[in-house]
């Protein structure tokens, strides 16, 4: 047993590979096989080079806790991935869009500064990157009437190619505050936000368009963003599997969007998303507030029944599946007390995770949390996005999604939009398993917050039905949270949450400094389908500066 676990990673490596599945591959016939695969073999190869470095420095401890992990969840680790293949696509010409804006020609903008030196006008490595954009005529689909832009980011070195499409504010877009929205996964789309949540429209069982009179375009400008490579209508011939990866893109495509339009850029600008977005958000917003010289006026981020402290929020899951989070339980005590037998070596293998951030400590944290702690109430078939109801249609328990991917493979939808994929998937699941296998998910991402709180106000919300990211979690992490103002805001009163339209309450609120957690009541892990105008009413109110001390 004492090679299980590596041998356990290289096999799965070679199981990405097209054609060559050997379970135990040598690493020099990997990589072969990697080449002969692709010829973005090195974008490829990186993951795997990356563990066979770490394997040099492994230590016995470490080689036994994978090994002790595998033999309780086999069927788990067996899914190892480090990859995601290519999805099918078809490149469309220069001349199909109407921008085209350069990375280096961005870069290259040189101005003097206040002490006479030259500077260059924005920061950051954008050489190999480049935005093209199309304008999206409202009548083509009719999701909005609004001026609407979609397109790519790409970079043409990794062969990596973002989607976006954006929506202008329905009031006033030249004043209105613009917002980016970042559904989780992670390896779901955001178009899932732009058609389920908070966009313009939503789609029925019958493919059809149903106007949104509460969506967040209605005083704000929104782009939906699908990231990482691979996800809905992003693709790559290589792979992104860890969230700081994806923050560079992002920087990128936000510079590129705020210089292609620009009279976008003096208005504030957020960063809000919800689930594994609680690992997205602060390292994106890290990013972009590491460059001095930007073209981002980043003035706030919101994060929704995120993961964003695992080693805090596990503990809240017993509590929220067993009645104690506001809703009657959904497991029996004898299953109630299986987590809680479970949660002290799950709190110590997240804790290893969290002193060497390796993924030899982080993967096993991950394994056996997710199926010591949450399989139990996975396994009652009760929806894990909210405890008052059933899991239906797929996998990811709405139908919704079906519907959603069924429109948004429309030959007519993909043209209007200038979609390059041949398919288009709300989540893809080898994402998924490749930012877990990478460590990913339980990186203690929480660590960047009080850097951001130094220079921007932060909302954790979240909807008190949600099992998989429940309230009880998000409001003990930023309760506990270690930061400048951790006094003031742990000692700062819980008060009812009132709707500003006729003052009745839908949830609960606690403010201090630059630090707000609000509770919606009767809302799952997508606050926006469950409580449509209590969460546009919670945005309105936050870009307003509501809960900001001035």
């Amino acid at each position: 047993m004492k090679v299980f676990a590596s041998a356990l990673l290289v096999g799965a490596a070679t199981a990405a590979v097209p054609q060559s599945q050997q379970p135990l591959m040598a690493p020099e016939s990997i990589t072969e096989a990697l080449k002969g695969a692709t010829d973005k073999a090195s974008s490829w190869a990186a993951p795997l080079k990356n563990l066979q470095h770490e394997l040099k420095h492994l230590t016995e401890e470490a080689r036994q806790v994978w090994d002790d992990v595998a033999m309780m969840f086999p069927d788990a680790m067996s899914e190892a991935s480090f990859f995601s293949l290519p999805k099918a696509h078809s490149k469309k010409k220069d001349s199909h869009w109407d921008f085209i804006t350069s990375g280096k020609a961005v870069q290259d903008v040189w101005v003097t500064n206040s002490k006479g030196e030259k500077e260059r006008e924005v920061g950051g490595d954008l050489e190999a990157f480049q935005l093209r954009t199309k304008k999206v005529d409202p009548k083509s689909l009719g999701v909005d009437k609004v001026k609407q832009y979609s397109g790519y980011l790409d970079n043409e070195e990794d062969d990596k190619h973002l989607f976006y499409w954006f929506f202008e504010s329905r009031n006033d877009p030249k004043n209105d505050p613009v917002v980016l929205w970042l559904n989780g996964g992670p390896g779901c789309s955001s178009l899932t936000g732009l058609f389920m949540e908070l966009g313009p429209s939503s789609v029925n069982k019958d493919g059809k368009l149903v106007h949104n009179p509460y969506s967040w375009n209605s005083n704000a400008s929104v782009i939906f963003l699908d990231q990482p490579v691979n996800v809905g209508y992003s693709y790559s011939g290589g792979s992104v599997s860890n969230t700081v990866a994806a923050g560079k893109d992002v920087y990128a495509l936000l510079t590129l969007f705020f210089k292609q339009f620009p009279e976008y850029a003096e208005q504030s600008f957020h960063i809000s998303g919800e689930s594994y977005a609680g690992h997205y958000i602060p390292v994106f917003a890290s990013e972009i507030l590491s460059h001095k010289k930007r073209n981002i006026n980043l003035q706030s981020v919101l994060i929704g029944n995120g993961l964003t402290d695992g080693l805090t929020q596990y503990e809240y899951y017993r509590p929220m599946a067993c009645g104690d989070g506001g809703w009657p339980a959904v497991l029996s005590e004898s299953e109630c007390q299986s987590m809680d037998n479970a949660l002290p070596r799950c709190q110590s293998l997240i804790q290893s995770c969290y002193n060497s951030e390796s993924v030899w400590s982080c993967v096993p944290a991950s394994i056996y949390c997710n199926n010591a702690i949450i399989g139990p109430y996975q396994r009652t078939g009760q929806n894990p996005y909210d405890v008052r109801v059933k899991c239906e249609g797929s996998s990811l328990c709405y139908n919704e999604l079906d519907w959603i991917s069924e429109y948004l493979n429309r030959a007519e939808v993909k043209e209007a939009l200038g979609a390059e994929v041949s398919n288009y998937d709300s989540c893809n699941m080898d994402i998924n398993r490749n930012f877990l296998f990478q460590g990913d998910w339980m990186q203690p991402f929480h660590r960047l917050v009080p850097g951001i709180l130094k220079e921007i106000p932060v909302l954790i919300y979240a909807g008190d039905a949600d099992f998989i990211c429940n309230w009880l979690g998000n409001l003990a992490w930023s309760t506990e949270l270690e930061w400048t103002g951790h006094k003031e805001f742990k000692k700062a009163p819980i008060e009812d949450l009132k709707l500003l339209a006729d003052d009745s309450k839908i949830g609960s609120v606690k403010s201090a400094s630059n630090f707000t957690f609000m509770r919606l009541h009767g809302g799952g892990h997508m606050v926006p389908y469950d409580q449509p105008e209590a969460s546009l009413d919670m945005l309105n109110r936050w870009l307003d500066g509501e809960w900001i001390e001035k």
